[in-house]
């Protein structure tokens, strides 16, 4: 998207933003009778057509509104405006906008042009569109213009690899596009097939990936920079690429959903993205323990018992409860081997975070203060929210097994995503900075692009902005 500090004489087409006190002051400037269609409120669109062209007159709500509500509404101006919208330099019209705001709308309508399966089509990503605006310089506009694309880029990839059916995102392919991704951004790629996995101990991962038809691909991703004293972040996605439940087999009411639950691996794979393509000033080692959770004459039963990576032995009384067996191999691996300042891992993880806060924010666990207030900063700021439950030891007890050092679940119908928290806990080896989101609420839902439920590229920009700003 070309961003560009000039005004030409005529243009066929304008977008005016408007708040709605910014309305009341001007808005006696244009006919009297837009008043009765045009109000300022957010989302409101009045599609003024002149001689000259078109003025798009967008609504963004009361003055006071957040720099998040921006992006909403130049992300659904996109999506709904796109048939009739022009591939033409267009002025954007708004003196009240900072450049922060600025940034935000440029965001929204590049992200409002994601449909799946993506392709370029919208006018957006044509050539010949370009933006006027003239309330910033040109350097400004340029930098705005990289983060925005660089921002799209993740969030497009976020959401393309989550919505993608199962059969066109199986373990090889997904792997091969990590691959290709490492080489176009310079990350090192690092993968264990299912040989070197058992020869690392990586027991509780492989328990999962027994069943599947695929090898395994315990996949490593690491992005360095070249500034010094640079912090390093680690990341952990879960990345079941398809859940089928394995032997303990889910509802097939709602089956189709669970292409959706690589979720935390795809919110690292579009900050990892976006990591590169701004070249960030931190390292980040990303670890995604890749797989499917099927069904065969090899997958793991309920009863068995495993020993996962750090030694610790795990009594499997669900083999639904997946995500938890491959996160604890992710994370201790990621600890013993990694010095990380921080450790954050995501997740679609468990039923329990969905009827518990539905699609409204994601449910967060830390160890750590200063972290967990960070996230929930970061996390209002972006509007990618979380809420801090508790890490209470009283939870442990509820894990404790006859046969094992623990088990994967409890058997009390109340508070899984707790009980999984704590679980994951076991596995950090001690880290004193780490978090878990588990975003299975937030991760796949109601989006404006697509009828049936779809990717929301949750995680993508909460990640991308703690990261940016965490020094």
């Amino acid at each position: 998207m070309k961003l560009i500090n000039k005004k030409n004489r005529t243009y066929t087409q304008v977008f005016q933003l408007f708040t709605e006190e910014e309305w009341g002051k001007t808005g006696k400037n244009f006919n009297k009778n837009i008043s009765a269609f045009f109000t300022g409120k957010k989302n409101e669109i009045f599609v003024n057509a002149h001689e000259e062209g078109i003025t798009y007159f967008i609504g963004l709500g009361k003055s006071s509104l957040q720099n998040f509500e921006i992006q909403q509404v130049a992300n659904k101006f996109s999506q709904t405006q796109k048939k009739n919208l022009q591939a033409v330099p267009t002025l954007v019209l708004a003196d009240f906008l900072n450049e922060k705001q600025f940034e935000e709308f440029a965001k929204g309508l590049l992200i409002g042009t994601y449909n799946y399966p993506f392709e370029k089509s919208h006018p957006f990503w044509n050539t010949k569109f370009e933006i006027h605006f003239e309330n910033a310089n040109q350097k400004k506009l340029d930098s705005i213009s990289k983060k925005a694309e660089a921002l799209c880029n993740g969030q497009i990839a976020c959401q393309d690899w989550l919505n993608k059916p199962a059969n066109l995102k199986n373990p090889d392919i997904f792997n091969l596009y990590l691959k290709n991704l490492a080489k176009k951004h310079e990350l090192k790629y690092t993968v264990f097939n299912r040989k070197k996995c058992e020869e690392l101990g990586l027991g509780a991962y492989l328990s999962v990936n027994q069943g599947s038809a695929y090898d395994a691909a315990f996949t490593i991703l690491e992005y360095k920079t070249t500034a010094k004293n640079a912090k390093t972040i680690g990341l952990v996605g879960k990345c079941v690429l398809f859940d089928t439940g394995g032997i303990s087999l889910k509802n097939p009411d709602n089956m189709h959903y669970m292409k959706s639950d690589m979720g935390g691996a795809t919110a690292v794979l579009g900050t990892l993205i976006y990591a590169a393509e701004m070249e960030l000033p931190v390292n980040i080692v990303a670890i995604l323990p890749i797989t499917d959770n099927a069904i065969s004459e090899n997958a793991f039963l309920p009863s068995d018992v495993i020993t996962a990576y750090n030694g610790k032995t795990i009594e499997v009384l669900n083999t639904d409860a997946e995500g938890r067996m491959i996160l604890a191999d992710g994370l201790s691996y990621m600890a013993k081997n990694y010095k990380t300042d921080l450790m954050i891992d995501l997740a679609t993880l468990t039923g329990s975070s969905v009827r518990m806060f539905g699609d409204t924010c994601g449910a967060m666990f830390s160890n750590n203060e200063e972290l967990k207030n960070l996230l929930i900063k970061t996390g209002d700021k972006t509007n990618q929210r979380l809420w801090n439950l508790p890490l209470w030891d009283i939870w442990k007890d509820d894990i404790q097994s006859d046969v094992a050092d623990m088990k994967n679940i409890s058997m009390k119908p109340i508070g899984d995503c707790i009980i999984a928290a704590k679980f994951l806990e076991q596995f950090i080896e001690n880290h004193p900075k780490w978090a878990h989101l588990d975003i299975a609420g937030v991760a796949f839902g109601n989006v404006g692009y697509a009828k049936e439920k779809a990717a929301t590229g949750f995680g993508v920009q909460l990640l991308a902005d703690l990261i940016e700003n965490y020094h």
